[in-house]
């Protein structure tokens, strides 16, 4: 997974309980102390970080087709090629749960016309481009490979999202330390995290070429999430000195 430098904004505030009415604030993206009545002591902070996630799932098809004056002469030409696809994919460690095989028979003025579809999905980038070569090779005209549409899984998305969102968290307890040991103070336990906002885009790069090469397509399937969380921490208390005897 490719990742941005994380990005953090936050807010901190100190509320120690033997000064009363008391306030100092600075503005957004900037440390600020607020001294108030409160019966405890936090300080509090909002942490942002974006992170990028490439596709990890790929599809793709095959395509064998034939045109014969008898039935039988179709279906047996393109029953040959696709079981030779079929075949080289499983021997390749393609399973069957991931190979959707289809065929068609049409009927046109004086000939039978076989279709078969093989779309099979890809974890294994570099296995699509060998399997898609080696049948290239083999094969040559007769069958048809698709481009491969890439795009990401159910849990590639929440994968990104869980990261993304921990990421802000570390963001804003690092700097809620920084902001304590500062102002001398011991920052404790995490009271409050909450995400406020999750942000989702894809990657906006254009390319001109015609056709895109594979890493262009998977660099232009990239999602980038972005992920604000505001928290509150506990202050145990100024840190003292400790003399040597």
């Amino acid at each position: 997974m490719a990742t941005r430098s994380p990005v953090s904004r936050f807010f901190a505030s100190v509320q120690p309980t033997d000064i009363a009415n008391m306030a100092v604030e600075e503005e957004e993206n900037t440390p600020g102390l607020v001294v108030g009545r409160r019966g405890g002591r936090e300080v509090q902070m909002t942490g942002t970080a974006e992170l990028s996630a490439a596709p990890d799932t790929a599809r793709v098809c095959f395509r064998v087709t034939s045109s014969k004056g008898a039935a039988a002469e179709a279906r047996g030409s393109v029953q040959r090629r696709l079981e030779y696809i079929a075949q080289s994919l499983r021997q390749r460690g393609v399973t069957d749960e991931n190979m959707t095989i289809s065929k068609e028979m049409k009927r046109t003025a004086n000939t039978y016309q076989m279709e078969a579809e093989v779309n099979v999905i890809f974890k294994d980038f570099e296995k699509l481009q060998d399997i898609c070569n080696m049948l290239v090779e083999k094969l040559d005209h007769s069958v048809c490979i698709s481009s491969p549409q890439f795009y990401h899984s159910p849990e590639n998305i929440e994968k990104l999202r869980r990261e993304v969102c921990l990421h802000a968290v570390s963001n804003a307890r690092r700097k809620a330390q920084e902001v304590c040991c500062i102002v001398r103070q011991s920052l404790g336990k995490a009271l409050v995290i909450r995400e406020e906002e999750i942000k989702e885009l894809e990657d906006q790069t254009e390319s001109n070429c015609a056709p895109c090469s594979i890493q262009q397509k998977i660099k232009s399937g990239t999602i980038h999430a972005a992920s604000k969380v505001y928290a509150t921490f506990e202050i145990k208390g100024k840190e003292r000195n400790k003399k040597n005897y």
